[in-house]
């Protein structure tokens, strides 16, 4: 597989990913404490070791009438091991461990490296650094705005990187208010068409198998 099909096939991953969502905005206010919140953020992050849940998808594109539902499974383990598995109605598997990177779409797998190529080695810093809520701390290549909902604490992040700002234009996390886990990912395309992401059946701290992240 050449590099631009790579590189395509990688983005048209994130695109189905993150986007903006299109939530009722009622209850939005401005974060009264943002330094609190990230000192907690970051004790909840320590303590977490692994995340298991499954997740539904919303995609909105301007090129259909109908929006694009899915539904599959999420697995994280530290450090740096990442599994976004769709079930339905299509199977698409993405693995990210340790730098590594493997994209099943049905039967045609494709490897990578993130740690060779600049793309790949973004993209795969955001995946992580959305799970684990460092990537509020990237301040060279974010601009970051913090707001609050009654169920959740939001994130703004809007890509000051060039290379970033032509795959997207704004990346919002939803942060739960209990636990701090992330509830949703969202991001704005720059063409304007968004997904949802909403994530549910959350398990914290339990054992994953080394197998759900084997990179063959």
């Amino acid at each position: 597989m050449n590099r631009n099909r790579a590189f395509l096939s990688v983005t048209v991953f994130l695109m189905l990913l993150l986007h903006l969502a299109a939530f009722p905005q009622k209850d939005v206010s401005e974060m009264k404490n943002p330094s609190a919140f990230r000192q907690k953020l970051a004790d909840a992050t320590k303590s977490t070791t692994s995340i298991e849940c499954t997740f539904s998808q919303e995609k909105d594109l301007s090129v259909l009438s109908e929006k694009i539902n899915s539904k599959g499974k999420f697995y994280f383990r530290k450090k740096n091991m990442l599994r976004w598995e769709y079930t339905d109605p299509f199977q698409y598997l993405i693995i990210l461990n340790d730098g590594k990177i493997l994209i099943k779409d049905d039967d045609k797998e494709n490897h990578f490296d993130s740690r060779s190529n600049k793309v790949f080695r973004e993209i795969n810093s955001i995946l992580l650094g959305c799970v684990q809520g460092t990537l509020l701390n990237d301040e060279k290549k974010f601009q970051s705005a913090y707001f609050e909902t009654t169920a959740n604490y939001l994130v703004k992040l809007k890509p000051k990187d060039p290379q970033l700002k032509n795959i997207f234009s704004e990346i919002s996390i939803y942060f739960d208010k209990g636990d701090y886990a992330v509830a949703r990912l969202v991001m704005t395309e720059a063409s304007g068409d968004y997904t949802i992401i909403k994530f549910s059946s959350r398990k914290l701290n339990v054992t994953i198998p080394d197998e759900k992240f084997r990179i063959q």
